[in-house]
């Protein structure tokens, strides 16, 4: 496993955090207001500029009030997908 950052995982869960953010039609600024953090935390982890903690993934989970589970199964479906991709591809 090499670096993490972008990596194609990291990418499927920071856009599933967005989507669940906007599903819940919740702004950055409300969502960051629950989390006590400023709207660039909120920003950073959304665009994949900065990674979230186990801690933190949980903390925003309950924030928008969505299964943290549910979105940890939707990751690894898109990680197994690509894999999948890459392995058909050789």
């Amino acid at each position: 496993m090499g670096r993490t950052l972008r990596s194609p995982g990291h990418l499927a869960l920071m856009a599933a955090l967005k989507q669940a953010r906007r599903d819940a039609e919740l702004t950055q600024t409300e969502l960051a207001d629950r989390l006590e953090r400023p709207q660039s935390f909120v920003a950073k982890y959304e665009n994949g500029e900065r990674k979230i903690e186990v801690v933190e993934f949980v903390y925003i989970t309950e924030a928008i009030g969505i299964s943290g589970k549910e979105v940890l199964e939707a990751v690894a479906r898109s990680v197994h997908l690509d894999r999948d991709k890459s392995s058909k591809s050789l």
